[in-house]
């Protein structure tokens, strides 16, 4: 099947051009099926490429997927057209009377403020305290994981001393889990961010079941017991040049920057090793298959 976007969206092209199926809303309209209906809270700065890396892995299945995009009221970035956010984005309050089979939302690059005190976090608390009850399953993305865990959970986050940034692999801690379903034992997942939750923190936690570690980057996946929030702390949505151009812009900025870990092919940095793309859409197909599909109920 396919995602269901307008087909003025940029992603709409873009992810034509890799031969993967997209469909119109019209002809969505045609087909006598129900689709999942999505939502992704995206609170990135260059919201364009972020929504394409989530429609990217979100079109890797067999069901139909309706895509909502979402954006905060309480705050608005200065890093994406105006218009690209009122021709494509809803507000929370546009939607808070409507259930979703699913919901994604995005990190943020606020790791180094306190949560209460980001723009928006009176916002973003309301959405979290929505998904328990209109939403049958959440993935909550690097800060957002961090952000869910601390207010769902009373985790705190805690400052590196260097960012995380670079390729790591993880090893499943527990076997059988649906999410990780047909990925190998080790996995790599590429992380950017400059903090992190403990894993004794984890581990002592009733309400929480570590999915994946690493060693070198800490907790990578961790869900709810309930099954219905995801946390992952890495970014297997990544495009191939992600950390590349998250590397280069920081150089160019006078930021003290150590190369990503673990991601060139070379000192030159001349080729970059992608190993992370089969682990991300094998996670978002099970997530889709066993955490929404299989749940939700028929009538949302």
């Amino acid at each position: 099947m396919a995602i269901v976007i307008p087909d003025t969206l940029p992603a709409y092209s873009i992810l034509k051009s890799e031969n993967i199926q997209v469909m119109s809303a019209r002809r969505a309209r045609s087909q006598d099926i129900r689709p999942l209906e999505i939502a992704i809270l995206n609170l990135m700065p260059l919201k364009a490429v972020t929504e394409t890396q989530l429609m990217r892995l979100l079109s890797n299945s067999p069901l139909q997927v309706n895509i909502t995009l979402l954006s905060t009221e309480s705050y608005v970035g200065r890093h994406t057209p105006i218009e690209h956010l009122e021709k494509f984005y809803k507000s929370f309050s546009d939607v808070s009377d409507r259930n979703y089979d699913g919901m994604i939302i995005t990190g943020a690059p606020v790791e180094d403020i306190d949560f209460k005190d980001v723009a928006y976090w009176k916002e973003l608390t309301t959405v979290f305290d929505y998904t328990k009850k209109h939403v049958t399953s959440t993935i909550f993305i690097c800060w957002s994981a961090l952000a869910a865990l601390y207010h769902f959970n009373g985790i705190r986050k805690t400052p590196l001393k260097q960012k995380l940034f670079g390729i790591y692999r993880h090893h499943k801690t527990t076997f059988g889990e649906k999410l990780l379903k047909g990925t190998d034992d080790e996995f790599c997942m590429p992380h950017s961010i400059r903090s992190a939750v403990s894993d004794r923190d984890i581990l002592a936690n009733d309400d929480l079941e570590m999915l994946a570690y690493s060693p070198a980057a800490g907790p990578g996946i961790i869900k709810s017991k309930d099954e219905r929030s995801i946390f992952i702390l890495g970014h297997v949505e990544y495009d191939r040049d992600t950390l590349d151009t998250e590397y280069k812009r920081d150089l160019a900025k006078g930021i003290p920057m150590h190369k990503p870990e673990n991601y060139y092919l070379d000192d030159a940095c001349s080729g970059i090793n992608m190993s992370w793309c089969s682990t991300g859409n094998l996670i978002y197909m099970n997530w889709l298959n066993h955490y929404v599909y299989q749940v939700t109920p028929y009538l949302i």
